[in-house]
């Protein structure tokens, strides 16, 4: 048999596994140079924010081939001398979040998640999750856990900046939202003390992911309650193709421009 012979039945193959590369293929954002300073107070009608492209709505961790999320995600990303700016739209008709204390376990909430890969080698990468009360988890990995490593919760991030922004009430099960938005400001500098990170070149590439944790819940005596032995959803930007976010060989590519 050929070698184009080959390589067809071999596509042939993948794709009637319902496996097909396309699904969980790393996505590609151009991030462009802000225009000047952006305020951080969890609004997105800024003039900068427009004029900056929304990544593809996000999708199930496992990838095309599972149900699309009840609702909808996207991202905006820019920077400049002094930050790498996140903004994240998340479409939510019950907005709630508990926890306060800096550094809880985020994800207990529904949460947006950013990862970070700046050398792209799959090694000495961040993390950070926040909820919709502008509750914190900043961690670093020098390794993904299923090689060893373990995560350093004693990183914190000089200088971030956040805020959120909730289109609608916090914590009121008696009315209908329409999401909340989140605006992030990492400074270059945060990552010095675990790894040799500088302000990224034009043209110059990261890996990186977003994440989207949410939480089926019910009303109960006025409260949000989430049902007994009910898993998460897990949502993100560029697919991992199983359920686990640390696999940062999956993450997908940003681009810094001009």
């Amino acid at each position: 048999m050929g070698c184009m012979s080959v390589l067809r039945l071999a596509a042939a193959l993948v794709l009637a596994a319902g496996t097909a590369p396309s699904q969980t293929e790393p996505r590609h954002y151009t991030c462009s140079r802000a225009a000047g300073p952006i305020p951080i107070d969890g609004r997105l009608d800024k003039p900068a924010w427009r004029a900056a492209p929304w990544t593809d709505w996000f999708v199930d961790i496992q990838g095309a081939s599972q149900p699309a999320p009840r609702f909808r995600t996207r991202v905006k990303m820019l920077w400049d001398d002094q930050y790498f700016y996140v903004a994240a739209e998340l479409e939510e008709p019950h907005v709630w979040a508990t926890l306060t204390q800096h550094d809880s376990v985020i994800f207990r909430d529904n949460d947006f998640e950013v990862f970070l890969n700046p050398s792209g080698d799959g090694r000495d990468y961040f993390e950070f999750e926040i909820n919709a009360l502008n509750t914190g988890w900043d961690l670093f990995l020098p390794k993904p856990y299923r090689e060893g490593g373990k995560a350093d919760n004693s990183w914190d991030i000089p200088g971030l900046r956040t805020a959120v922004w909730v289109d609608g009430t916090l914590n009121n099960p008696a009315d209908h939202d329409r999401g909340w938005t989140v605006e992030i400001a990492f400074p270059w500098g945060a990552f010095a003390s675990r790894a040799p990170v500088t302000r990224p070149s034009p043209g110059d590439e990261w890996r990186v992911n977003f994440s989207r944790v949410e939480w089926r819940v019910n009303v109960v005596d006025g409260k949000y309650v989430k049902p007994a032995g009910e898993k998460e959803d897990n949502w993100v930007w560029s697919p991992q193709g199983l359920i686990n976010m640390h696999v940062p060989g999956r993450w997908g590519y940003v681009r810094f421009a001009r």
